[in-house]
């Protein structure tokens, strides 16, 4: 197993090099030019050099520019992304449990489900203003509906079987939803929260967008303004960096919670 990991490591870190590498000499006007491009320069300008993109993000780091505004940045998707799994989770085993409740909120759930949750930053930024809890606000919005469908979903498809097992055996509301219903949500949950990461980012990014003074969204709008694509380029280094930390951290949470499910390679052998 060690050595099946450690060629796949090697595999991910060669497909890296290679993407980093095409785009450095793809760029470069003194290697290979793009056949597409009369003016090698013109594809610097629009798809930006690797070197000088990583070397803003050393500097960005070096200097402490980065520091606040990555702060701010982290603040609201951290915040979105707790709330909205909070809220998702309880009101997701609460409407899966309540078959009456969930029949009469149904239609309401799906119409908000299905509108475009960027068109609600504007009216977040009246309520809440052009702070962070409208970037919260935001990223809660696309986090919530994530976690709670997915909660939903696992609950209810509990088997009947195991339900009336333990009822036999004399269990309790509090001890099926501790030992049955939440065990049956928890793999629905942890695969909605990897997906939940990187949509908390896209909030907090999106809201910062559309009207901040700080943050990492704010700092690539200002460089979009300048045609500065280096610099661009450079805040999503940053942004996917820390949203695949963030989402390793949930893998590792995951895999403390979840040592009770088998592994694939463990399906596999029996």
């Amino acid at each position: 197993m060690r050595v099946s990991a450690l060629r796949l490591r090697i595999w991910q870190v060669l497909v890296l090099a290679g993407v980093l590498g095409f785009w450095h000499v793809m760029t470069s006007p003194t290697l290979l030019p793009p056949f597409y491009f009369d003016n090698p320069s013109q594809a610097a300008f629009f798809f930006g050099e690797p070197l000088k993109v990583f070397g803003r993000v050393i500097e960005w780091f070096g200097s402490g520019e980065i520091y606040r505004h990555l702060g701010i940045t982290l603040f609201e998707t951290m915040a979105a992304f707790v709330i909205g799994t909070g809220l998702g989770l309880a009101i997701g085993m609460w409407l899966a449990l309540s078959p009456t409740a969930a029949a009469i909120l149904d239609p309401y759930i799906k119409a908000m489900n299905s509108m475009p949750r960027v068109i609600l930053a504007p009216i977040f930024s009246v309520w809440f203003g052009l702070g962070v809890w409208s970037k919260v606000a935001l990223g809660f919005t696309l986090v919530f509906f994530i976690v709670f469908f997915n909660v939903y979903q696992g609950v209810r498809e509990v088997s009947p079987n195991i339900l009336a097992s333990a009822r036999m055996l004399g269990a309790s509301k509090r001890q099926l939803l501790r030992h049955v219903y939440l065990p049956s949500a928890t793999s629905w949950v942890f695969s909605s929260l990897h997906t939940s990461v990187g949509l908390a980012f896209v909030g907090a990014v999106v809201g910062e967008y559309l009207g901040s003074a700080a943050g990492v969204g704010y700092l690539i709008l200002q460089a979009e303004g300048t045609f500065d694509i280096n610099t661009v380029m450079a805040g999503i280094v940053v942004l996917t960096a820390f949203a695949l930390a963030l989402d390793g951290a949930v893998g590792v949470v995951e895999q403390r919670l979840m040592k009770w499910q088998p592994r694939q390679g463990e399906t596999e052998k029996l």
